[in-house]
């Protein structure tokens, strides 16, 4: 936490003198502090509280800033060329982006000697706080360039609401993929199985319905409130200006809406996690054996 509450202070602290001086040099330091502070955090979080010995701060740094790399610019040329507008555009978003950071994990962890879950959960969250950080830098930045010029106030907002939610984002659904791939494979390869695949297609499923939450949240509200005059509107070719109860409607199952999907995630994430202790625990009537290759001082 500590880690946290010190970034947190120079991101403050940047922000301030920013606002201030009104120097934009300083623009930069407060995109990457606002997007990399809670990512970065939670994976040091988690490497801290793992116990494998192969998973080193150079494999997690690894993970996190070339997985993340690796995984934007996959995920951005297969969108470019792959995805056009049209009511399923989320469920493909879902899947290319879940894809490209399943294949930066399993690249850059191939080496690895014994793959247990407990590092797949580590080093998948890690490769998913990666792409989080980076893909944030890039909103933060485009939410700073306006028509009347650098607005600060923009940028501070989006990185605000993206630092709130990047732990139930992009970090989860990686770290869900991490635990169940780690976990059906063997040592000389991984393994792709039928659970890996149903992991892969729930977790995209996940992504689409956290992506199309504002437009899920915009149809149920206008089904439970339209009123005639926007019905007309509509016909006429207008876009009918919401009331304030449809607004607040909305606001309310937007949030309703993420939070269902958080929760579905960190109850299939916290179900991967006790299963990967059972790794960890010992047999009853057969002590762990603790002199193979992978585990620490063994041969």
């Amino acid at each position: 936490m500590r880690m946290f509450f010190v970034g947190l202070a120079l991101w403050v602290a940047t922000m301030v003198i920013t606002y201030i001086t009104g120097n934009a040099n300083l623009i930069p330091t407060i995109v990457l502090l606002g997007s990399f502070l809670v990512p970065a955090t939670f994976v040091v979080w988690a490497f801290e509280h793992s116990h494998s010995g192969e998973v080193t701060g150079e494999i997690v740094f690894r993970t996190f800033a070339v997985g993340g790399v690796l995984g934007v610019l996959g995920a951005s040329l297969l969108e470019t060329y792959l995805l056009h507008p049209s009511p399923w555009l989320f469920v493909g978003v879902g899947l290319i982006e879940e894809a490209v950071k399943l294949g930066a994990l399993a690249l850059l962890t191939r080496h690895l000697v014994h793959k247990s879950a407990r590092d797949g959960l580590v080093l998948g969250a890690s490769v998913g706080f990666g792409f989080a950080a980076f893909e944030s830098a890039g909103y933060a930045l485009t939410a700073t360039l306006t028509e009347n010029g650098l607005s600060l106030m923009d940028l501070v907002t989006t990185e605000l609401l993206r630092g709130f939610l990047a732990p139930f984002g992009h970090g989860l659904w990686t770290a869900i993929l991490g635990g169940v791939l780690f976990s059906r494979s063997v040592r000389e390869h991984f393994m792709l199985t039928r659970g890996l695949l149903w992991a892969y297609l729930g977790v995209s499923l996940l992504h689409a319905l956290w992506d199309s939450m504002n437009s899920i949240a915009i149809v149920v509200t206008l089904v439970l409130t339209d009123q005639p005059w926007q019905e007309r509107a509509w016909e006429a070719g207008y876009m009918p200006q919401p009331t304030p109860t449809q607004v607040q409607l909305f606001t309310l199952f937007t949030w309703l809406g993420l939070a269902f999907i958080s929760m579905i995630g960190l109850a299939w994430l916290l179900r991967l996690v006790v299963a990967s202790r059972r790794e960890f625990a010992p047999v009853r009537g057969y002590p762990l054996r603790t002199d193979a290759p992978w585990w620490p001082g063994g041969r």
